[in-house]
């Protein structure tokens, strides 16, 4: 019965990924790589947009601003496709639980520490700190 009754019930019940880290929008702008909804990823990841940012520049090894209208700047020109890496990287450094690997997660410093605890199933680890 139990297997009749798991056919029945629609396909996106299986799927185990409720959260889905947003694409990176922005534009070439000379030399340089303007970001549109940088601001937009590190809320919807629960982060510090400067945390996130020194994270990205210094994988990507370029300098970069966040400017005064929500735009952030780089000084590099940047394939997106490098960026969204980088920011998965960041995610799964920074965000998603090691135990469940749920997003439910808070940065806390303790000292020269980091920790992440998980809302989720209540684990708690430090994680490395490379910014």
């Amino acid at each position: 019965m139990l297997t009749e009754a798991r056919k029945k019930l629609p396909e996106s019940v299986f799927h185990k990924e409720r959260f889905e880290i947003p694409k990176i929008r922005g534009h070439l702008q000379g030399n340089r790589a303007i970001l549109n909804n940088f601001l937009q990823i590190a809320q919807d990841l629960r982060r510090q947009p400067e945390h996130m940012l020194k994270f990205v520049l210094k994988e990507l090894a370029t300098p970069g601003e966040i400017k005064s209208n929500g735009t952030v700047i780089l000084g590099a020109k940047v394939a997106a496709s490098m960026l969204n890496d980088k920011v998965r990287k960041y995610a799964n450094e920074f965000v998603f639980c090691k135990e469940c690997g749920k997003p439910d997660t808070i940065l806390e410093k303790e000292g020269n520490f980091h920790h992440l605890k998980c809302s989720a199933c209540g684990a708690r680890y430090p994680v490395k700190s490379k910014i």
